[in-house]
C-alpha cells in the first residue's frame, strides 16, 4: 500500500523544493551561478554534467554545508483551505555516498553494521530480539534483510549500497540524495539498483535527487533531468533535454 506522507496532518512532508537564485563562490571564484529549480516529491531528479561542472557543489549547497546565496524553501503541499504549508524546519536528509569501503574478512556482520547506525547497545554483546526484529525491518525497506547475518566484507558493491539505502531511509527522510551511489557496480546490479529507487519513490513518495553518470538509466527512470554546468544549462523531461544542445556537445547524442 502506497503510504499517503502528503497530508500536513499525517506526516509534516516536504512536497516541493524552491530553489531560488543559487550561487557559490571560491576564492572568488563564482562555482555556481543562478540557480533556479522546483524539486518535487514523489519525482527521481537526476543531476547530469561533465566533471567540474558543479554538481557536488550543488548537492553540498543543499545540504546546507557550503556557504551560498540565494534562497531554499520546502513546501509541504496544501491545507484543507487550498493555502499552501510552508515549513521552517529543516528537512531530514538521507544520504548515500559513492561507495563504503570494507575491509576484506572483516567479521562484522550487516546486522552489525546497522545496529550500530542506530543504536548505542554495544555490537558485541548478545542481541536482543527488539533489536534483531528492528534491523531486520530496516533492512526490509530495500529487500536487503536477507543479507543481514552476511559479513559486510563479502557483500557486493551492489548489495552494500542496497544496505546504505535501507540505513538513509531510516528514519524516513523529506528529501534523499544519491551521490554517483553505484560508483564500481556491475550492469546488473545499476540496474536492480535504480530499479529499487524508481520504487522508493512511488511508495513513499519523497523527494530524489540523484548525481549519477549512467545516461541510459537517468533516461529510463528519472522524471526530470538537470543538466549543470556552473549553473543550469538545460533541464526537463529525459527527452527534452538529451536533445537540447548544451547536452549533446557535453555527453554526445544519446538513444532513449
Amino acid at each position: 500500500m502506497r503510504l499517503n506522507l502528503h497530508h500536513p496532518t499525517i506526516y509534516p512532508h516536504v512536497c516541493l523544493t524552491r530553489i531560488e537564485h543559487l550561487s557559490v563562490k571560491s576564492n572568488g571564484e563564482k562555482i555556481l551561478n543562478d540557480v533556479n529549480l522546483e524539486i518535487m516529491c514523489g519525482e527521481l531528479t537526476a543531476i547530469v554534467g561533465r566533471n567540474g561542472a558543479g554538481k557536488t557543489t550543488f548537492l553540498k549547497a543543499v545540504l546546507d554545508e557550503m556557504p551560498h546565496t540565494g534562497t531554499i524553501t520546502y513546501e509541504r503541499g496544501m491545507s484543507p483551505s487550498g493555502i499552501k504549508i510552508k515549513t521552517r524546519r529543516k528537512p531530514v536528509f538521507g544520504y548515500v555516498p559513492q561507495k563504503l569501503t570494507i575491509a576484506q574478512g572483516s567479521p562484522v556482520s550487516v546486522a552489525d553494521l546497522v545496529q550500530s547506525c542506530v543504536s548505542s547497545y554495544p555490537v558485541w554483546l548478545p542481541r536482543r530480539k527488539k533489536d534483531t526484529e528492528r534491523i531486520k525491518k530496516i533492512l526490509s525497506t530495500t529487500k536487503a534483510d536477507h543479507l543481514a547475518e552476511k559479513k559486510a566484507g563479502d557483500l557486493s558493491g551492489g548489495e552494500i549500497q542496497r544496505v546504505m539505502l535501507a540505513l538513509a531511509l531510516n528514519p524516513l527522510p523529506d528529501i534523499l540524495i544519491l551521490d554517483e551511489p553505484v560508483s564500481g557496480v556491475d550492469r546488473n546490479g545499476l540496474k536492480d539498483f535504480y530499479n529499487l529507487v524508481s520504487q522508493l519513490r512511488h511508495d513513499f513518495d519523497i523527494t530524489i535527487l540523484l548525481v549519477s553518470h549512467d545516461l541510459d538509466l537517468v533516461a529510463e527512470h528519472a522524471d526530470k533531468v538537470v543538466l549543470i554546468d556552473r549553473g543550469i544549462a538545460a533541464e526537463g523531461s529525459p527527452e527534452e533535454v538529451y536533445r537540447d544542445e548544451k547536452f549533446i556537445e557535453t555527453f554526445g547524442r544519446i538513444q532513449i
